[in-house]
């Protein structure tokens, strides 16, 4: 008898783990237990206690089973929220008011569970000082001796991005000298950049975007150019491991040189580039071209590529190169302006 009862002492306690458990069905007989936590309508995530979380391929689920309350998107847009259960590629869905759904299993574009739609919440209503990744980049040099020059470079980035729009900000300087007595000329590169970006989207492939950019260069006579631009953007490729933007727009060009001064009004046409490489290291790489719609043939164009290799946790090496091009400098200053540094750079967030 104390036997009996100890069974069903036991029997009583794992039942109730047992119920609560979510089970998933697969068109090949398999039956996994554990906590399902989302999907994106092509992967559900299952965690487990023995083999933690498990991706599943959503073509190869034939049924689900769960007690707790999942909120489940459909197709047609609705969102279904409460506990799941179904078989043969059918799904029924039990709300608050104890009215149920039926629907297929190919219908559900979304899926999470309570956990993962209060994250999922969140980021569609940041505050505005949550979400920012971006790193500082510092570089120097010092030579002394048959050399006495020294180098300083600095440029920082920061980009805040939510399901809904992007926000961007940079900055960066490069500081040059050749210390030796007499030499001319004593500053050999002083220029320095900024600006911001916003992006709305209006399609999950294509989005508008307002900006503004400020360069500054004492060696070719540039005391400040103010560049305004608004156009829109086309998401050719859109990968977690690769993104690839075309952009057209127009904008308006203020620039201030030591020996005169012009406003122009100018298209703005880009591509730009993200790729990883690995699990390490990051490229990017932008191009732009701003053809002046005033005077044909006269033009600006810009080129920037850097890479950024993790060296540890937040510390990272990047290297960059930038080109910027004008047809129309002031006299006897030329056209180019080549930028190369490398250096240090501290990051935080997740980039």
């Amino acid at each position: 008898m104390r036997q009996l009862a100890l069974l069903a002492v036991l029997f009583c306690h794992l039942l109730p783990m047992q119920l609560l458990a979510d089970q998933v069905s697969l068109k090949n007989g398999d039956r996994l237990t554990g906590t399902i936590v989302k999907s994106d309508g092509k992967t559900l995530i299952l965690h487990t206690d023995y083999a933690g979380d498990v991706d599943l391929n959503w073509s190869a689920i034939q049924g689900l089973q769960s007690g707790q309350e999942l909120h489940v998107r459909l197709q047609d847009g609705r969102t279904v929220v409460g506990p799941v259960s179904g078989s043969n590629d059918k799904l029924q869905i039990v709300t608050k008011s104890g009215a149920t759904v039926d629907t297929p299993l190919s219908s559900v574009k979304e899926l999470r569970n309570n956990a993962e739609e209060a994250t999922y919440e969140k980021t569609l209503h940041p505050g505005i000082l949550e979400q920012w990744n971006g790193g500082l980049t510092v570089g120097f040099a010092l030579t002394r001796g048959n050399s006495q020059t020294k180098n300083l470079s600095l440029g920082f980035l920061a980009t805040r991005q939510t399901l809904t729009d992007k926000l961007g900000l940079y900055t960066n300087s490069v500081y040059a000298t050749n210390d030796a007595p007499g030499a001319v000329p004593s500053t050999t590169a002083n220029a320095s950049g900024g600006g911001a970006r916003y992006d709305h989207n209006l399609r999950d492939d294509v989005f508008a975007f307002v900006s503004a950019d400020f360069f500054s260069d004492a060696l070719q006579g540039l005391n400040l150019r103010s560049v305004f631009s608004a156009g829109a953007g086309y998401h050719v490729i859109k990968r977690p491991d690769t993104m690839l933007d075309l952009l057209a727009g127009a904008n308006y060009t203020r620039e201030s040189y030591t020996v005169f001064h012009r406003n122009l009004a100018a298209l703005t046409l880009g591509e730009e580039l993200m790729h990883k490489l690995g699990k390490s290291t990051v490229l990017n790489q932008k191009l732009y071209f701003f053809p002046d719609m005033s005077n044909t043939g006269e033009f600006r164009g810009t080129f920037d590529f850097d890479t950024v290799t993790k060296v540890y946790k937040f510390l990272a090496w990047q290297n960059s190169f930038s080109d910027i091009y004008v047809t129309n400098p002031p006299p006897t200053k030329r056209q180019n302006d080549i930028i190369l540094t490398t250096g240090l750079n501290v990051s935080w967030g997740q980039r």
